[in-house]
């Protein structure tokens, strides 16, 4: 593990390409609406019923890590989440992602979740929440 001496976060690879411009989750929530805040609040709790979490708010959207980030909150909504979990396969029997889309010259597939009710993380959805963690160790 390699950490980074200005923001003190830690990274699998050396000279992690980041941004580490220093951002509070308060800051990353500032303005959203009470119901996207107890959403996103709700997704964190239930990764930490799956193991430890640890969460990275960036310039552009919140990471949640463990050894390495496993899935990007990637927009915040007037009334919903949007979470990406990516993936080295497709997985397409399911009705919980909206969308999935291969990241050009990878082999990662992104899995989009739609979030807009604490009732949407169902077994289904925890499925894919902990393999996206266990990715993550």
């Amino acid at each position: 593990m390699w950490t980074c001496p200005l923001c003190e976060r830690e990274f699998t690879a050396t000279n992690q390409v980041h941004s580490c411009r220093d951002r509070e989750l308060s800051e990353a929530l500032n303005g959203k609406s009470s119901h996207t805040i107890a959403l996103f609040d709700h997704l964190v709790e239930e990764y930490l019923h799956i193991g430890p979490v640890k969460v990275y708010p960036t310039k552009s959207m919140i990471a949640l890590g463990a050894r390495v980030n496993f899935a990007y909150v990637t927009q915040l909504g007037k009334n919903f989440l949007d979470v990406v979990f990516p993936f080295k396969q497709v997985y397409d029997g399911n009705l919980c992602f909206i969308k999935i889309k291969q990241v050009p010259g990878t082999d990662q597939y992104n899995h989009y979740f739609r979030m807009f009710f604490k009732e949407d993380i169902n077994d289904e959805v925890r499925k894919y929440m902990r393999m996206a963690w266990e990715s993550g160790l």
